[in-house]
């Protein structure tokens, strides 16, 4: 009889079909349930460009009830199309569109209404039977801001338009081979900025020329009823403005030094990159204390904003005075030049975001050299909050479980911060910037010490980011071409550099960049001034001494894991109300700090969460521990000389 080989073993046909029978029958006798089968992917997209021109009207007038109204007409070819709302954002580097928010979508065809199909897997895509005959679809729907001007950056008076919220577009192509010709109609009286180019303005209605979708979703506009342009410009070749969006008129006003100090801005920028990759670039910057704050790049302008006093109090925003020069940066860094596996062909194609500590990273670190270059900020302001960043990492025990390089996937984990985190110092959080900052500060340090101060990280940004001076066209880079450019400004194994500090589960805060730099950490009583102005704003940071932040009205905001306070069962959401008996203020628990390092006694606190009050004590003598910078002396003075102006 013929038979076949198993195992090594000749086996009798017979034996082995009744195998095989068995094997079949005990599948179809399973008891559980099997999976209905995924529908079709989307259509992936193609560098193929759209045939037409897609007409796009958004009407903005009910600022009041938060509603935009969008028409599209779209033409299209063939019997089926799949419209996309924009899922993944450059900038937010995370799914983070708000499809909830898009609503009433209808679509016709001369007058008469044409079904459509939500993906029953992908939220974002809509699939259209197209009537045979038929070269356009109207398409109808609202974007319904949230009413909380904090949220939604709408108000009675201003608003920031994001064009990915009021956009449908057609699957299968580049974002860059789809062109729009884009229409606004604005609110009476209301002034508008943004990088796309005016064709005409017919009364409120405005007509912008037509542009690819990807630079739609790249150029946000932002409008309102007062509102101030500044030139920054530094000649016909570099345009630069300030376009400044306020509540009342006065704070648009600007001091002919705050204003020097902006346009230093531009200047030293220029010095940096000795280029720029922009037709010309627009600050959006809302001040104010009704619509929430702003930080978001695009590649020839950035959705900025601040406390509505960002001018008129000048001492009580040194935190913030890096936002410009760290969106500005992004125009080099992160638009023009961006990771390889954070581009897509378009903006429902996942993004991957390992390279952040470089997008993000190097980002802050040169907005942060740039504020003290600019004058924006004191070299010592800079050094202060250089030392901040160090004493809190020093606290996060966080970074004994979870690398660097794994916190660059937060975005995605959060969807942009809609998860909160309770315990940030255990759970790590955004760390790929402040800590970032850190390693690029050793980076610099390093190459000015190996070179013996004939070059440094200012070398690497004029050969890495300003190739192709003029072009919009993003360059991609890997790893690989980050370590080969540095290498080229100074020969060092950067690769192990990177791991050890980026891809490492590492305990130790990169602190090398500080004793290059010629200084130390330490810790004292001494309270830096401008952390003075802003502690009557927002409260006070005792993370370094008691191991908990409290803002003005006692409300507990961070814990640090394993501190005083951790341990004395202290968490994030209880109200201080008060400190050995007395009504808490941020000033009463700082002079009870100080206090305590003298006397010895404990401090007594009693919180509250919910409806249950509860009294701790807490046996700490150490003192307020404010970081700062100390200069050690006969040693070279490296980080002097990286925050000076560049001549």
């Amino acid at each position: 009889m013929p038979g076949l080989f198993l195992g090594g073993f000749r086996v009798p046909a017979f034996f082995a079909a009744i195998g095989v029978f068995l094997s079949v029958a005990s599948a179809q006798n399973s008891s559980g349930p099997q999976p209905v089968p995924l529908p079709p992917p989307i259509v992936a997209p193609a560098d193929t460009p759209y045939p037409g021109t897609i007409s796009l009207i958004v009407d903005m007038t009910n600022v009041n009830d938060r509603i935009f109204e969008v028409r599209e007409t779209i033409p299209v070819a063939g019997s089926k199309v799949t419209l996309l709302y924009p899922e993944w954002l450059p900038g937010t580097h995370s799914p983070s569109n708000p499809i909830a928010n898009m609503t009433g979508l209808v679509v016709t065809l001369r007058g008469g209404r044409i079904a459509w199909k939500r993906d029953p897997v992908n939220m974002y895509a809509f699939h259209i039977e197209v009537p045979q005959g038929a070269n356009a679809l109207d398409v109808n729907f609202q974007y319904l801001a949230p009413i909380d001007p904090k949220k939604g950056r709408i108000s009675e008076k201003f608003a920031d338009l994001a064009w990915n919220s009021v956009v449908l577009y057609p699957a299968g192509y580049f974002s860059r081979d789809i062109n729009f010709e884009p229409v606004l109609r604005l609110p009476e009286g209301w002034k508008y900025a943004t990088a796309l180019e005016t064709t005409f303005a017919d009364g409120n209605l405005i007509h912008f020329k037509t542009t690819t979708l990807n630079t739609l979703i790249d150029s946000p506009l932002y409008a309102g009823e007062n509102f101030k342009r500044i030139d920054l410009s530094t000649g016909p070749d570099n345009r630069v403005y300030l376009d400044l969006f306020a509540d009342n008129p006065a704070e648009v006003e600007i001091a002919p030094d705050e204003l020097q100090d902006h346009k230093n801005l531009v200047i030293q920028a220029q010095k940096l990159f000795n280029s720029h990759h922009y037709d010309h670039y627009d600050f959006l910057f809302s001040v104010s204390d009704v619509v929430s704050g702003a930080g978001l790049e695009h590649h020839q302008s950035s959705e900025d904003g601040a406390a509505a006093n960002y001018f008129t109090d000048w001492a009580a925003n040194v935190v913030e005075r890096d936002l410009l020069p760290h969106e500005y940066i992004h125009s080099w860094n992160g638009k023009f030049r961006r990771p390889a596996d954070l581009w897509t062909p378009n903006f429902n194609v996942p993004m991957r975001n390992s390279l952040l500590w470089v997008y993000e990273g190097l980002t802050d670190y040169y907005g942060n050299v740039l504020a003290a270059r600019s004058g924006l900020r004191t070299p010592e302001q800079a050094r202060d909050l250089w030392a901040a960043f160090a004493a809190v990492l020093e606290l996060e025990p966080g970074r004994t479980w979870r690398s660097l390089e794994d916190t660059t996937d937060q975005p995605i984990i959060t969807s942009e911060g809609s998860t909160p985190q309770n315990w940030p110092s255990w759970q790590r959080s955004y760390d790929y910037y402040r800590e970032s900052d850190l390693i690029w500060l050793d980076a610099d340090t390093k190459i000015r010490e190996m070179s013996n101060g004939a070059k440094s990280l200012d070398d690497f940004a004029k050969a890495f980011f300003g190739i192709d001076n003029g072009s919009f066209v993003t360059v991609t880079y890997t790893f690989d071409d980050l370590v080969k450019a540095l290498k080229a400004v100074q020969p060092y194994d950067w690769a192990d550099f990177f791991r050890a500090r980026a891809f490492d589960v590492a305990p130790q805060v990169p602190e090398n960049g500080f004793t290059q730099g010629g200084y130390r950490l330490v810790y004292n009583d001494t309270q830096p001034d401008w952390l003075e102005h802003q502690s009557r704003r927002f409260g006070g940071s005792f993370q370094t001494s008691l191991g908990l932040s409290v803002n003005e009205d006692g409300n507990i905001n961070t814990v640090v894991w394993n501190g005083l306070a951790f341990k004395a069962g202290i968490t994030p959401g209880m109200q201080l109300k008060a400190v050995n008996d007395q009504q808490y203020t941020p000033e009463l628990l700082q002079e009870t700090i100080l206090a305590v390092e003298k006397n010895q006694q404990s401090i007594k606190l009693l919180l509250k969460r919910g409806d249950q009050y509860r009294t701790v004590s807490i046996d700490y003598h150490g003192g307020m521990r404010y970081p700062h910078l100390e200069r050690v002396e006969a040693t070279p003075d490296r980080l002097d000389a990286i925050l000076e102006p560049v001549k």
